[in-house]
């Protein structure tokens, strides 16, 4: 049962949440390069500016805005699915290597394979969750011991583990590739959001409007798998299909939004916490919660990143500084 007062406090949180997104896209539409003054943003969204002010904003800045925010939502999303399924609070697509594991795929298809301008940007997320699904699986399967199951801890070693040797098959790939090839990966390990044109939104759209509703639906059996084994057992769930289930939707959420995005880690990690510290552990709650929490922290780190250095801090670095030190303190607290 969730109290009335909860619900009340959830709304009033999400409320909060939306003002602030939307407060950091008319800051971030205004800064940058080329100057486009706030007084002039909203006769520009309605078709009266010039050609000048019509090309920055829905050219370059609002695409990214929205490849940003819908990428950081599908992260956290992805971080508290795997909190709960692995019952263990450092767990994170990026962390644990998922991100890596769609990087190195991506890596491959861009090196190794004919590319079509048309069809490439749709192919990278599918590309993208064939690697980061490829990885959870050897992941899981590595930290599930016979007779005792999923051991949490274990996973986020191995994980770790896994996301190094994925980092060192990276730079491997692409010690003796062209130099324009060697930048875009290195673009895309340092997190930066590369992917900011119209055509990248409408290639991780269909992801995200199938795995966010799938995963606010299953709530609940995230609820029930965040509980010890044999209690899990208990309700009558099916332990293996709903983990597998959830897993799918974790990667898929993940991958889809490192592959316009690159490698960026923490964002999973934090933005579940801070809506369960909001809002309370009930999913139905903190899941909603947490997405835009998410979104709004990449927002306002890539916000940060395009304006405080010349030439721009990537979004995956911004977010490293405020994440590293919150994982060491999970990891001590823990």
């Amino acid at each position: 049962m969730i109290f009335q007062a909860m619900i009340r406090k959830q709304r009033i949180v999400c409320g909060l949440l939306l003002l602030l997104i939307l407060l950091t896209i008319v800051i971030g539409m205004g800064l940058g390069y080329a100057s486009l003054s706030y007084d002039r943003l909203i006769p520009t969204l309605l078709g009266q500016g010039t050609f000048k002010e019509e090309f920055v904003l829905f050219s370059v800045r609002l695409p990214r805005a929205i490849i940003t925010l819908l990428a950081g939502m599908a992260l956290a999303l992805s971080g508290a699915i795997l909190q709960s399924m692995t019952r263990n609070d450092l767990a994170d697509p990026g962390i644990i290597g998922i991100n890596s594991g769609a990087g190195v795929m991506v890596a491959v298809f861009y090196l190794f394979f004919p590319i079509e301008a048309g069809s490439f940007v749709y192919m990278l997320p599918l590309i993208a969750f064939g690697g980061a699904f490829l990885t959870a699986c050897l992941i899981y399967i590595s930290s599930h011991q016979r007779g005792i199951g999923l051991q949490p801890v274990r996973l986020v070693l191995v994980g770790v583990g896994f996301s190094l040797a994925l980092s060192g098959a990276m730079i491997i790939l692409i010690s003796s590739a062209e130099r324009e090839k060697v930048d875009f990966i290195a673009r895309w390990l340092a997190g930066n959001i590369w992917g900011d044109d119209w055509p990248f939104i409408w290639a991780l759209l269909p992801w995200l409007a199938i795995f966010i509703p799938l995963t606010l639906y299953r709530a609940n059996r995230l609820n029930i798998l965040s509980l010890s084994e044999p209690s899990a057992i208990g309700v009558g769930i099916s332990l293996n299909k709903e983990r597998v289930i959830s897993l799918v939707c974790a990667v898929a959420l993940a991958a889809s939004a490192v592959s316009v995005t690159g490698g960026i880690s923490f964002v999973g990690l934090m933005a579940p916490h801070l809506a369960k510290a909001l809002v309370g552990p009930r999913n139905q709650l903190a899941l909603p919660t947490a997405a835009l929490i998410g979104g709004w922290l990449l927002l306002l780190a890539d916000t940060i990143g395009r304006n405080i250095t010349d030439p721009s801090l990537p979004a995956g670095i911004v977010v490293a500084f405020i994440g590293a030190p919150y994982f060491i303190f999970l990891l001590l607290r823990k």
